[in-house]
């Protein structure tokens, strides 16, 4: 097994979702995807890989809905761009 020393990014974990897409979630969906969002994020954190938070982890503590437009993604994936 090859253990890597390489911080993950946030990015490589998050599971996000287009508007239409979160909106043909059931209720039920949404809350699995704000707890697994959370929790992951938690993880990162405890581990020191992630030092900054992101947008969409802002939204799901106040349960707003954390989908991005495309352009937001973006900026967010590719800040130099």
């Amino acid at each position: 097994m090859i253990i890597s020393k390489e911080p993950v990014p946030f990015e490589d974990v998050a599971v996000d979702f287009t508007q239409e897409e979160w909106q043909q979630l059931d209720p039920a969906q949404k809350i699995l995807h704000r707890h697994v969002m959370l929790e992951t994020y938690s993880h990162l954190v405890f581990v020191g890989c992630s030092s900054i938070k992101p947008d969409v982890i802002f939204k799901l503590e106040h349960r707003e809905d954390p989908w991005f437009i495309e352009s937001e993604l973006a900026r967010y994936i590719y800040p130099g761009r």
